[in-house]
């Protein structure tokens, strides 16, 4: 054989050999995971004098100072005019304000209620790219639903990027019951990870039956085959919004929650040129409130599913455009699901794709999607509940009895589908998200999801500046967002959209190891300094030095509000002071997240959030007593079971609560003697 053939032979295995090296290094090489980084501002320590100095952080404006701003827009001066008024403080409205604030224009944002209130806050928590709208790409041949799935994973990344305290990796399991479905879905999970590339964190892989069981023993071993685990992103929704917010404060933006839009001002054209508000906060208190008159250059509506409300204040005779879809969702205990991973099933009995994931200690399941009423805070409907509790019961271990009494919380989301007013089919939904102008310039941005907000306001920014010529500028002075000088974001204020670049507050000096120098500092206990880390970022040495010392040994510092939860008394002074909470609800809902996590256990520490924030905003009794009953009335939407709605402060906090009713206190064998043999 002549050496020719000899290295024809050799060129195959070279190739396959190649080939496969190439494949195994970019399943394995080293990466640079987003969100794992170090801290970009390293933790204080103790100088040479012996001192130790915590972090200064900027100031944001007081409530009432962001007030007094709105109204000198009415001055007559066109330097006070904004260039942008968003009506809403959603994700979206957070997003919009961020968005141009750091662009350089003068920018207000108001809410009708508090940040996140409505559907940011009752989501999925999950950033992702959606592994299920890939598969209906593929199959229907739909570039565009291809499009939207790898613009979703772009985002994903800037998530991690811009607040990795506040959003994480999650691996995802899927169970398979049948061989057929492994090449079928492992093809689809690699899709998925080629799709996000660079974005992308660990590549998916197959579990065999044994490593599955051991990854998730909760799983039904019965026609289980096997397992594929992908990676997504999840997020704490509604402190994500309130810390968007806070960032665009920062960044020079009048934000004023509890602030309700009641009219649309028109001049001599017919073109918007401001709004009349009115603070809800006053009329709180028994007080009289008037209306403030505010002037704006272009007005823009983000407010979801209200969004048609909005709609007709600019056009009474316009049609609406939102069909409210109603998302349920159930939180159970964290026993459920291991800590750190999640499961979908994406064939329920009805075809839907259902959630199981765990969550901030816990489990959450869902979500349900039918067809709803507006309202404020809609009420999860038993149905529903109980389908979301047959389907988990289907993919569990047979000798895990899945009860209804281990519903801790329960929750009915809005999602605000949207139909083009201008398009030819004028019922047909849009697939993704809206942007729409009217004749009088309202602009409304509509639909979308949580993790393409930033790409949604981007846009809708960008409308806005070519609509009405704003000008954009640079950021002379751009705040010190991370406390120290010598440290600047990676994002160029040059008068472009950087919002992909610009780190949300806490993000700065956060690191996975934050927590131990927390518990080092102040003596709280290590699950409080993980939960104060991964809410606050570096903001969590503020939180923690406003906690009350214990007197104890240890922890000396942060009392708990609720026993099995890691929500401290300075969480509650913080919301006050930093974060402009005004509402025992602001504080157990979109603050802290204690009402999303356990409904009764959110009743049982409102006597103490009500008592802290009396002492902060300067409540009288009358206040208070408002505070408890609308509370309560809020916690029934957050699934408090029907006995305890009915529960007095005093019967609270004597604890005697009559529990024998419930459903949880007559799961549990309470007899305190052990069985006789």
């Amino acid at each position: 054989m002549s050496r020719f053939t000899r290295a024809r032979w050799l060129i195959a295995p070279l190739a396959t050999a190649g080939v496969a090296g190439g494949v195994l290094y970019s399943m394995y090489r080293p990466r640079n995971i987003p969100g794992y980084e170090g801290p970009v501002v390293p933790p204080p320590i103790f100088g040479a004098d012996g001192t130790f100095r915590l972090p200064r952080f900027p100031r944001i404006k007081s409530r009432l100072e962001q007030i007094a701003d709105l109204k000198k827009s009415n001055s007559g001066e066109e330097e006070d005019v904004y260039d942008v008024l968003v009506i809403g403080a959603g994700a979206t409205g957070a997003g919009v304000a961020l968005d141009a604030a750091t662009r350089g224009l003068r920018v207000a944002v108001v809410e009708r209620d508090d940040f996140s209130s409505g559907t940011s806050s009752k989501s999925t928590k999950l950033v992702h790219g959606g592994v299920r709208y890939l598969e209906k790409a593929f199959w229907n041949l739909d570039y565009a639903q291809y499009e939207l799935v790898k613009e979703a994973l772009k985002e994903r990344k800037y998530f991690l990027q811009t607040a990795p305290h506040l959003s994480m990796w999650l691996p995802i399991m899927l169970p398979l019951d049948s061989w057929w479905k492994v090449p079928y879905y492992w093809a689809g999970t690699k899709c998925y990870d080629f799709l996000a590339g660079s974005e992308g964190i660990e590549s998916s892989y197959f579990l065999t039956k044994s490593k599955a069981i051991d990854a998730f023993p909760m799983l039904k071993q019965s026609d289980l085959v096997g397992a594929l685990v992908y990676y997504d992103g999840a997020h704490n929704d509604s402190r994500m919004n309130v810390s968007i917010a806070m960032t665009a404060a920062l960044y020079g933006a009048t934000v004023v929650n509890h602030m309700e839009v009641t009219a649309l001002q028109k001049d001599e054209n017919g073109k918007l040129c401001g709004a009349t508000l009115r603070d809800r906060v006053p009329e709180r208190d028994g007080k009289k409130t008037e209306g403030i008159n505010i002037k704006a250059k272009c007005i823009i509506n983000c407010t979801g599913p209200f969004t048609d409300g909005i709609r007709k204040l600019d056009d009474p005779t316009c049609k609406d455009i939102v069909a409210p879809a109603s998302g349920v969702h159930i939180i159970l205990p964290g026993y459920y699901s291991p800590g750190k991973m999640g499961l979908i099933d994406p064939s329920t009995s009805d075809g839907r794709v259902i959630f199981f994931l765990p969550w901030q200690g816990n489990t959450i399941a869902g979500t349900t999607d039918e067809p709803a009423v507006i309202s404020k805070n809609p009420l999860p409907d038993e149905k529903s509940i109980e389908w979301i509790l047959n389907e988990i019961s289907h993919y569990l271990s047979p000798d895990i009895n899945v009860r209804r009494g281990d519903v801790l919380a329960a929750w009915s989301g809005l999602r605000p589908l949207v139909k083009d007013p201008k398009a030819k089919n004028t019922e047909s939904l849009v697939r993704n998200h809206l942007i729409d102008i009217s004749d009088s310039g309202l602009i409304t941005c509509a639909g979308g999801k949580w993790t393409t907000y930033r790409q949604m306001a981007e846009e809708c920014v960008d409308a806005a500046v070519k609509e009405f010529n704003l000008q954009t500028k640079p950021l002379a002075n751009p705040p010190m967002v991370s406390g120290t000088e010598g440290v600047e974001d990676d994002a160029t204020l040059d008068g472009s959209c950087q919002t992909h670049r610009v780190r949300l507050v806490g993000a700065h000096g956060f690191s996975r190891t934050l927590f131990i120098h927390l518990i080092q500092h102040f003596g709280v206990e290590t699950e409080v300094a993980k939960h104060l880390t991964e809410s606050y970022g570096d903001r969590a040495w503020t939180v923690a030095a406003l906690c009350k010392a214990t007197d104890k040994r240890f922890p000396a510092k942060g009392e708990r509000i609720a026993q099995l939860y890691p929500f401290v008394d300075g969480e509650i002074r913080y919301a006050v002071r930093h974060e402009y909470a005004q509402t025992a609800a602001d504080v157990l809902a979109r603050r802290t997240r204690l009402a999303f996590l356990n409904a009764q256990a959110a009743l049982e520490a409102l006597p103490k959030v009500i008592d802290i924030m009396a002492e902060e905003l300067g409540w009288d009794k009358k206040r208070q007593d408002l505070e408890w009953k609308e509370t309560v009335a809020f916690l029934e939407s957050m699934g408090l079971p029907q006995p305890m709605l009915s529960a007095t402060r005093k019967q609270v906090e004597q604890g005697k609560l009559d529990l024998t009713t419930s459903l949880e206190y007559r799961m549990y064998s309470r007899h305190d003697k052990p069985a006789e043999e």
